[in-house]
């Protein structure tokens, strides 16, 4: 009889630790399901009938305008250099404009815009392109000279942004 009783105390300890294993794998699926089930409920909440900000009905209410892109045909030009060799950059560029009346005048000044924009680009040195932050001020700069007027009095354009679409130092 004393081993019958030994026999049985291993088997309610693992009978034990099973049903403490499965409690913890029941709590652990079950807050998985909880949080999952949140996430889906606020996700749904927010994009359908999240409180709209005052101002954000109007908003919602007239689309922004499109912008309109305006693609100059690439060039190259020789640049300055101080090491007596010759350089040259290849650039595309793309201008984000307002609307299509700023591209439709753009476009009927083309050949006087690519002129600044060649006479610019050829006063550069390779070191001034070679950074990103000189990428950056040089669109910056090209955005200022494409929105002066074309004409005497003429109103000044609206240039969004500038956008490489080539880039080639050599």
């Amino acid at each position: 009889m004393a081993t019958t009783t030994a026999n049985q105390q291993p088997n309610s300890d693992k009978s034990g630790q099973t049903k403490r294993l499965l409690v913890i794998v029941a709590i652990a699926i079950l807050a998985a399901g909880a949080a999952a089930g949140g996430m889906w409920f606020f996700m749904q909440g927010r994009t359908a009938s999240a409180p709209a900000a005052p101002g954000a009905a109007a908003a919602m209410a007239a689309p922004s305008p499109v912008p309109v892109y305006f693609a100059l045909e690439p060039m190259t030009v020789n640049l300055q250099a101080d090491d007596g060799e010759t350089h040259y950059l290849r650039i595309g560029l793309t201008l984000k404009l307002p609307n299509q009346a700023t591209q439709d005048m753009l476009q009927e000044h083309t050949p006087e815009i690519r002129s600044r924009v060649l006479l610019a680009l050829s006063n550069k040195h390779p070191a001034d392109l070679s950074t990103l932050d000189g990428k950056r001020a040089l669109a910056t700069e090209l955005e200022v000279l494409i929105g002066q007027p074309t004409e005497p009095r003429g109103v000044p354009l609206r240039v969004d942004d500038v956008l490489f679409t080539e880039f080639v130092v050599q």
